[in-house]
């Protein structure tokens, strides 16, 4: 699931369903639109209980996808007759992070599908592309776009999600 969602619920009203006991995370805008790598709410296990966070929408990408995504930036490197390091090339490709995941067999995937790694995301509604439609098409129980939740995973994780930054530690989330 998820590309894009929203939760303009606000901070309270989370902790009190959720029953979320130790985690204020400041002042929370209404987030309208949660696209892949914005920051996003979850509610997991902590310490002393459940906690509400912070983390970065989207999981890491498998090895796999980073090795693909790098040998295309080193042939279009090489087609222009530069020089390709490609382990260095490797090490600063943009882990752009992974909001579906299909395949809960690959062990990219079953490091994370254990009771500390999960979390429910409160949303308020989701959105689905339908190129047939025109684009988004947004889903809610109602009206009122009532606080729910949907079942996700999270880690921290250290990549590179963008050239110019460079490594960074991250916490992700993503929908399970």
């Amino acid at each position: 699931m998820c590309n894009l969602y929203s939760i303009t619920t606000n901070q309270a009203a989370i902790i009190a369903l959720f029953r979320v006991v130790n985690r204020y995370v400041g002042n929370l805008a209404p987030m309208p639109g949660v696209f892949p790598d914005y920051q996003a709410l979850i509610v997991r296990n902590g310490a002393e209980g459940r906690e509400l966070a912070t983390a970065r929408w989207g999981m890491p990408c498998s090895q796999h996808a980073l090795m693909e995504a790098t040998k295309k930036r080193a042939a279009k490197l090489e087609a222009n007759e530069k020089p390709v390091d490609f382990k260095q090339l490797l090490g600063m490709e943009p882990a752009g992070g992974t909001t579906n995941i299909r395949n809960v067999k690959s062990k990219h995937w079953t490091r994370w599908l254990g009771a500390e790694n999960r979390c429910v995301v409160p949303f308020n509604s989701f959105s689905e592309f339908n190129k047939a439609e025109g684009g988004d098409i947004w889903f809610a129980f109602d009206d009122s776009r009532p606080l729910a939740s949907f079942a996700g995973i999270w880690t921290t994780w250290t990549s590179v999600r963008k050239v110019k930054e460079g490594d960074r530690r991250r916490l992700l989330a993503e929908s399970a």
